[in-house]
């Protein structure tokens, strides 16, 4: 599932929603629609998937690793755009 994969490469690079909607689909709300159930054209998702690991090739900084992230009792002190959120009934841990 796209969303997902997403959700994760945020969580791994600490990027905002709308910076990713607008450099991997040039959307600012992508991933926000996402989130509310838009699914993407395959096309569309093919391009996402490979943006993705063109930026994770190229990306001089490595992705936040288990060992230097915040404990989940410290949600509180993450940006809004990296707490845990619900969807549908399903929620998807930062």
């Amino acid at each position: 599932m796209l969303l997902h994969k997403v959700e994760k490469f945020l969580r791994q690079h600490d990027m905002p929603v709308t910076k990713f909607g607008r450099l991997a689909a040039h959307d600012p709300r992508f991933v926000l629609d996402m989130r509310l159930g838009r699914i993407p054209r395959p096309a569309t998702e093919a391009r996402t998937l490979k943006w993705m690991a063109e930026f994770e090739a190229n990306n001089p900084l490595a992705p936040l690793t288990q060992a230097n992230t915040i404990c989940a009792a410290d949600t509180a002190a993450l940006p809004v755009y990296a707490r845990p959120f619900e969807t549908k009934g399903f929620s998807y841990a930062a």
